[in-house]
């Protein structure tokens, strides 16, 4: 059963995938055929959504509040949780899903961290990946498992000692 995404206030997708402003008559709600994917952005949790009678190339990544679609997003986490606790092979059906994990579950290798910040989810480092031209977000605590030579450089590199006068 698909659910259906909330209507967006005065705005609606075009053919080509743009938003474009509309009155509240002409809003048009589309429906979710499935959740693909999943992100983290500025402590958001955001869904790649496969809309129901469009192609691939117009899935879109939509706010977690603007969905009213949890039973698509159950049924994603769980087959997340189960593809990674079985290390099977890819399906060709999941790939897609797979082009829009970051880095360490892509299994890109770490270069360093660039910043850090704050968030409601915790601590997040900026990762620079080998091999990789965009910088992406990752919890601390999976570099610190992942990377801990990473995380230590990080830190060794913004410490600054201070000599006491006394001294």
């Amino acid at each position: 059963m698909a659910s259906k995404k909330p209507r967006t206030p005065k705005r609606r997708k075009t053919q080509h995938g743009e938003l474009e402003n509309v009155g509240e008559a002409e809003l048009e709600e589309f429906e979710v055929e499935k959740v693909v994917g999943r992100r983290v952005v500025a402590g958001k949790v955001e869904y790649l959504l496969k809309w129901k009678g469009y192609s691939d190339s117009d899935n879109s990544w939509e706010p977690e509040e603007h969905l009213r679609c949890s039973d698509l997003i159950k049924a994603f986490l769980n087959s997340q949780e189960d593809s990674s606790e079985s290390e099977g092979s890819i399906s060709s059906e999941n790939s897609n899903a797979n082009d829009n994990l970051t880095g360490f579950a892509r299994g890109l290798e770490p270069e360093r961290i660039i910043g850090a910040t704050g968030t409601s989810d915790g601590l997040l480092f900026l990762m620079k990946w080998k091999d990789a031209d965009e910088p992406e977000l990752v919890l601390a605590n999976d570099a610190i498992e992942k990377c801990p030579h990473i995380v230590a450089a990080f830190y060794k590199e913004r410490i600054s000692w201070h000599a006491s006068s006394e001294d």
